[in-house]
């Protein structure tokens, strides 16, 4: 709906699945979904003044999330003692500014825990963790209940809106959908 504002309000992580134990809804303080840039070449031709880029693809995920205090269970996840990756899903709450309508988002991410960064312990201060998941193979984002993106590694999907944007290509290759 155009002639509105969506405005974050709330979150939640779990990592792992979505059991009610794993809920991080205490100590999140932040939670950052990837971005999403294209990776560009740059292409200057020989009879051309002007130079010009083309897309080649996309930049690799890198989400994060950070938590306050300390989390000895997510320490388990890190990837030196686990090298199976695991499922992070994120839920938001998006307020519509002008209904007041609540709105559920959703992220899913399949990946490592790559990285943990400790605050600097500070006394009378909140320390934190930064973590960083690495090595990330699936990724979704809905809205609303409707997928806006859709990306899995090991299928070559990648759909948005639910458009696939790789049809085409998996099917001259010959890759099979395992969705």
């Amino acid at each position: 709906m155009s002639g509105t504002v969506y405005i974050m309000e709330a979150v939640n992580l779990f990592v792992g699945d979505a059991d009610p134990t794993k809920s991080k809804h205490l100590t999140i303080a932040e939670l950052k979904l990837p971005d999403l840039a294209g990776i560009y070449a740059d292409h200057h031709a020989g009879g051309a003044l002007v130079a010009t880029e083309f897309e080649v693809g996309v930049e690799k995920l890198e989400p994060t999330f950070k938590l306050n205090g300390f989390d000895p269970d997510l320490l388990a996840e890190f990837g030196l003692g686990s090298r199976v990756r695991n499922k992070f899903t994120g839920y938001g709450v998006i307020r519509d500014q002008r209904t007041g309508r609540a709105i559920e988002s959703k992220a899913i991410i399949e990946a490592r825990l790559g990285q943990i960064a400790p605050d600097a312990f500070q006394r009378g201060e909140l320390q934190g963790h930064e973590y960083s998941m690495n090595s990330v193979v699936h990724y979704e984002l809905w809205f609303d209940g409707q997928e806006k993106v859709y990306w899995d590694f090991f299928s070559n999907e990648w759909r948005v809106g639910g458009v696939d944007q790789n049809s085409d290509i998996n099917r001259i290759l010959r890759i099979p959908s395992l969705g």
